[in-house]
């Protein structure tokens, strides 16, 4: 990254990315960032997602594109360098670890409605478009790989196909499935499982990784005639947008880019090609979709450069000139 685009990334940011571009992208020693990592903890917004996290079941998963869910405020927090030393991430991480099944899988507190295969209840469950995501936290919180994260990735490896990951629940939540054939691939459900793969060495280059990646460069490939359960790699798919916590190209991109086998394909060359022809002549990056909920931070409107948006860009350049 060049020092011009890092420094002026550093000038325009709130202390919570400072902390986030000085760790991840300056690659600083963490004792030497105490200050501006209690800086970070002290602003409102991050105070916010802590406080919402802390009571991790509180909210009940009915949507899992809303970035409002504790799962992806976790993550988010994890991503930027905060760990389980902060109080609030060690209590969303306590009560993860109360929710486990017999596979090793962690659930989330959902209701299906009875129209729509489900029971109507509130009741603890899985589906494979989250428990990929808790599984990938506890990883990302450091948490024991072999106690309480290989049972789990190991059991959800058993799940692929030839085509990806498909759309499976627990048996808590019936015969739901989403709007999509049965023997197609969930397109989110191979992404967040492609990235979770992509942290574990025994998983890295296994059969299921290589299989996800394969089906999400498939996708892009035919992206005008295949839109399994509904998902599509259309015009709104390659919008810049943040946080990535949903299914669009900075997301899938970012997941790819953690894999050496992809950076020669020219299917994801042409991804990364796309977002670098939306940088402005300082390096930055505008958004071109926002989340409503995300108004209060910098990727939250489409009217001036994100330093979070073009943080999360030039992790992926930086993974590609690594």
């Amino acid at each position: 990254m060049e020092k011009t685009v890092y420094q002026k990334l550093l000038d325009i940011s709130d202390d919570w990315l400072k902390y986030a571009i000085r760790l991840n992208l300056g690659h600083e020693p963490q004792e030497n960032l105490v200050e501006i990592r209690n800086a970070a903890l002290a602003d409102s917004r991050i105070k916010r997602y802590l406080s919402d996290i802390a009571n991790f079941h509180n909210t009940l998963v009915t949507n899992h594109k809303n970035p409002d869910l504790p799962i992806h405020k976790l993550l988010f927090l994890l991503d930027l360098g905060f760990d389980t030393e902060v109080p609030e991430i060690k209590a969303a991480v306590d009560e993860i670890l109360k929710h486990r099944d017999e596979h090793g899988f962690y659930q989330s507190m959902t209701n299906v409605p009875k129209h729509f295969g489900g029971t109507g209840e509130n009741v603890f469950s899985w589906c494979l478009c989250d428990a990929p995501l808790l599984l990938l936290a506890l990883l990302k919180a450091d948490m024991d790989y072999r106690e309480y994260i290989k049972p789990g990735v190991d059991h959800l490896v058993s799940f692929c196909r030839d085509n990806g990951f498909p759309c499976a629940v627990s048996p808590e939540l019936g015969k739901f499935r989403g709007p999509g054939k049965k023997d197609d691939c969930c397109p989110y459900a191979t992404l967040i499982t492609a990235d979770l793969l992509s942290y574990i060495p025994e998983y890295r280059n296994s059969q299921a990784a290589v299989v996800s990646v394969n089906a999400l460069l498939g996708l892009w490939e035919n992206s005008l005639t295949q839109h399994p359960y509904m998902f599509f790699m259309g015009t709104d798919f390659r919008k810049m947008k943040a946080p990535s916590c949903w299914y669009d190209v900075v997301s899938v991109a970012g997941t790819l880019s953690k894999y050496e086998f992809v950076r020669e394909d020219p299917r994801f060359l042409e991804m990364i090609n796309l977002i670098k022809g939306k940088q402005d002549k300082e390096g930055l990056f505008t958004p071109e979709s926002a989340y409503q909920k995300m108004k209060g931070w910098d990727f939250g409107q489409k009217k001036v450069p994100s330093p979070y948006l073009t943080y999360l860009c030039y992790l992926i350049f930086n993974r590609l000139e690594s």
